[in-house]
Formats: C-alpha cells, structure tokens, sequence
C-alpha cells in the first residue's frame, strides 16, 4: 500500500523512515505547509495514498505559550486540514497526539474516552486538533496518544541526560511527574500497523510501566554507564515541580490507560520502558559508532 508521511526531521518521522526507507512518501516542511489547505490538497492528490500518517506537530511546549497562534496552526488547523481532505478523498489517516490533552490530576490511567482538560496552550492545540479529526474523519482514522517520547534522533529527555551527565557534576530532577517513557520506535511501528490494518478509533501508546522523571533519569545514568555512553557515575537527586518552574504547567500524573491497545496493536506488542531504552540505547551507541 501506498503510505504518505506529513513529517520528515521529527523524532518520528525519523524512525519511520528508518523502517519503510523509500517505501512511503516523507513530506517535510520544506515540501508542504499543511495550514495551506489547498497546497496540502494538491499535494496528496498527486501521490494518491492509501493512508496518510501524520507525524507533525508543533512540540514546543513552554514556547507555545507565547506564540500559541504558531501552536494552533499547525496541531489544529493543520489537522483539520489533513481531516477534511482525507474524509474527501478517502484515505486513512493516522494521527498522533498527546498526554497533555488531559488535567494530569486523575491519579489513575487515563482511558481513551476521558474527557479532555488541557491546561496550557499546547495541550489546548492538540486538544482542538483531537477535536477536527474526530469530527471530519471519525470512522476513517486512528488517534494515537502518547507521552514522554524519546528516540537517537533530534532532541529528548535521554540524550539532554546523557548530555548533562557527561558535564555536570550532580544532577536535580523531577520527582513528582509521574508517566511512561515512550521509544519513537515502538510508536512508528503502531502507526504503520494502524495504517495497514485500518485500526480505527482512540488508542494510547506509550511503552510499559510508569516512572517519575527522576526515576527515568537514573536508570538512563545506568544504562548508559553499562553501554559505555556515560563513564562515571554523578549524583542525581529528586526535587519537586515547584524547585523547577516552567512558563507551561506539566501534567503531574499522565499515565496512559493501554487495555484496548493491547488488543488492537498486538501485532506489534506492547514493551516495558526500560527494555526499551535499553534497545534504544544500543542502537544509538552503534550510530556513534
């Protein structure tokens, strides 16, 4: 099947094309401004997909609340966009959200039909693009929440770790946040899988467990230490959210209810986060290898 992916230099987008290469279309920012509806229209038209992923978002989280314009551009009218034409079209659309739909103030997984609470501008842009999709394309597409993402490519929580770790000499990180860390990797998988199969409806993917940031943190100073990423061992110690303020409030618990999911994706199976970062760690030190 034909496979067109909005997003090319994003985490994602990057393990995406690490695993289909040539086999899907890759349409950065550069190639199409998806805000454009008539250019995006145009351009889909022209590689006729079967399915499209949607691996583009505007991430900055603190930034959006500044400019959330710039926020609500892309995870709204973006997706609306993307929703509208493949309703009209006919593709399949998959399309990947977030944690941050969602208050953080549950205190237990959240279900895929929670009622959503966004607390800041970026949550609120993903939230309104969950909205257009649902509404345009509620039968034809597969909405794919997820939290805490990390991968070898572009900037994440592991690699400014590893980073600090190797130049600082003790660390301060959050202890009471509390989600799952999530493998690009397994995530890029679960899109295809939805793409190819036509897995409709909400679904959560994020890797197994639940952790703190502080939790995470340690066992990334661990296992890198084992991979010989890291070759000394610092103190890293836990402090609370408000020891650290940013201009964007985080959810304090996001943990992400995955039953359906287990069901739906098990073609592509469910793993524990430290496995996972485990895997991930290694293929990332034979890259700099």
């Amino acid at each position: 099947m034909k496979i067109v992916v909005i997003g090319k230099s994003g985490q994602l987008a990057s393990e995406l094309k690490k695993i289909v290469g040539d086999r899907a279309v890759f349409l950065g920012r550069n190639d199409i401004d998806i805000s454009d509806r008539k250019q995006l229209e145009t351009s889909l038209s022209e590689h006729a997909p079967d399915a499209v992923i949607n691996s583009s978002a505007y991430t900055e989280v603190d930034k959006a609340e500044d400019e959330p314009a710039e926020a609500h551009r892309i995870n709204a009218l973006g997706v609306k966009n993307l929703a509208d034409i493949c309703s009209k079209d006919g593709y399949f659309l998959v399309h990947v959200s977030t944690d941050y739909v969602f208050d953080g103030m549950k205190g237990s997984p959240y279900q895929p039909d929670d009622t959503i609470d966004p607390q800041g501008e970026y949550g609120k842009s993903k939230a309104e693009g969950e909205k257009a999709l649902l509404t345009a394309l509620p039968n034809d597409s597969c909405l794919l929440r997820t939290a805490w993402v990390y991968s070898e490519f572009g900037n994440n929580f592991v690699k400014t770790m590893l980073r600090l770790m190797a130049d600082k000499p003790e660390l301060n990180v959050i202890d009471d946040q509390i989600g799952s860390p999530t493998w690009a990797k397994g995530l890029a998988e679960a899109c295809l899988l939805a793409a190819r199969k036509r897995i409709a409806g909400t679904y959560h993917w994020t890797d197994e467990g639940v952790a703190s940031w502080y939790d995470f943190a340690l066992a990334i100073q661990e296992v890198g230490i084992s991979k010989g990423l890291l070759d000394r061992k610092i103190p890293v110690h836990p402090i609370p959210s408000s020891q650290y303020p940013t201009p964007a409030k985080r959810p304090h618990y996001s943990v992400l209810d995955k039953v359906s999911t287990r069901k739906a994706f098990a073609d592509v199976g469910l793993q524990h986060w430290r496995k996972q970062l485990a895997d991930m760690m290694s293929s990332f030190q034979s890259e700099k290898q």
